[in-house]
């Protein structure tokens, strides 16, 4: 696609808070550009983040999504400093997230920030003259998460509309379930959402979810009868640091196990995500297994994030 027939980038120097902010067309244009971008020869991907730098901040520990925004940063050819661990910076000495981010925001063309209070990226992003990508923010959202969630989906399945899609785990305290609930309100899907009822979904924050043209049904099993209908399973992991109650934890911990066992009652293309770190919901045992998607997922989210990138930082990427 040439230039002059690319659709307008809203998305230039443009803050990533909540995928509530984003239709249905509006993902479909990410989709597309992480396939142009994706499609890209080194040396010309290289160009679109030449000499920027990306800054992080990281109050809660990460793997996947500061490596995957890292990668993404080099293989645009620009560069990545950061914060992700608070006892090497000034944050222990008790500067505020509002310090931090100003001096961040002099430092860098973009900022990508997770944390654990609710409201907080939204109120970095109102400090920052520079783009600011919510990477966390206490147990509301994680965007990103979740657009490169339904990129994996479409990928895998080559569609979205018309599946059926389990999500299993704790439905409470696992922001990825919010964002990626709130992003396939943009598709025509079933939704069977199985927990404990001491983990299952807050009502409040899918209120206006429940009014769009997906279903949604409520579990506490995942059954054979579950099983048996769903296109996608989607595994989440009990969020332990976020219980108030230690006890309350060990009550729920190791609910769900996914295994050989769950294969062989589920269909045979069912395909099994996790946004990760895994603890004991998902056996080894099915890892080389063609339903084992989370690997493919996590390699999604590095393409997925470079072209997010390439989007805020270039008025026209490609």
């Amino acid at each position: 696609m040439k230039p002059r027939d690319m659709p307008t980038n809203h998305f230039f120097n443009q803050d990533i808070v909540s995928i509530k902010d984003f239709s249905r067309q509006d993902l479909e244009f990410i989709f597309g550009c992480t396939d142009r971008v994706s499609a890209l020869r080194p040396n010309e991907k290289a160009e679109l983040g030449k000499g920027r730098t990306l800054g992080y901040i990281f109050y809660e520990p990460s793997t996947r999504t500061r490596m995957s925004f890292e990668a993404a940063m080099a293989s645009l050819g620009g560069s990545s400093i950061g914060i992700f661990d608070s006892k090497s910076s000034s944050v222990e000495k008790g500067e505020s997230l509002a310090d931090t981010i100003r001096i961040m925001d002099l430092y860098s063309d973009v900022i990508v920030l997770r944390h654990p209070l609710d409201g907080s990226s939204r109120f970095a992003a109102e400090l920052s003259k520079n783009p600011l990508i919510n990477a966390g923010s206490g147990s509301e959202e994680h965007p990103t998460q979740a657009m490169l969630d339904l990129y994996t989906i479409l990928k895998e399945k080559n569609k979205i509309d018309g599946l059926t899609i389990g999500i299993v785990g704790d439905l409470k305290y696992g922001r990825t379930v919010y964002s990626l609930l709130y992003g396939l309100a943009n598709y025509n899907v079933n939704i069977h959402l199985i927990s404990p009822p001491t983990l299952s979904i807050r009502k409040e924050s899918i209120y206006d979810v429940e009014k769009k043209e997906m279903k949604i049904f409520e579990h506490e099993e995942l059954d054979d009868n579950i099983l048996t209908k769903l296109d996608v399973l989607y595994v989440t992991r009990i969020q332990k640091e976020r219980f108030p109650d230690p006890q309350e934890y060990e009550k729920v911990k190791g609910t769900y196990t996914v295994d050989s066992n769950t294969l062989r009652k589920a269909k045979p293309d069912v395909s099994v995500m996790h946004p990760m770190p895994r603890m004991q919901e998902i056996s080894h045992s099915i890892d080389n297994t063609k339903n084992a998607i989370y690997f493919k997922q996590a390699a999604f989210g590095k393409e997925l994030r470079a072209a997010l990138l390439a989007l805020v930082l270039n008025e026209n990427p490609i």
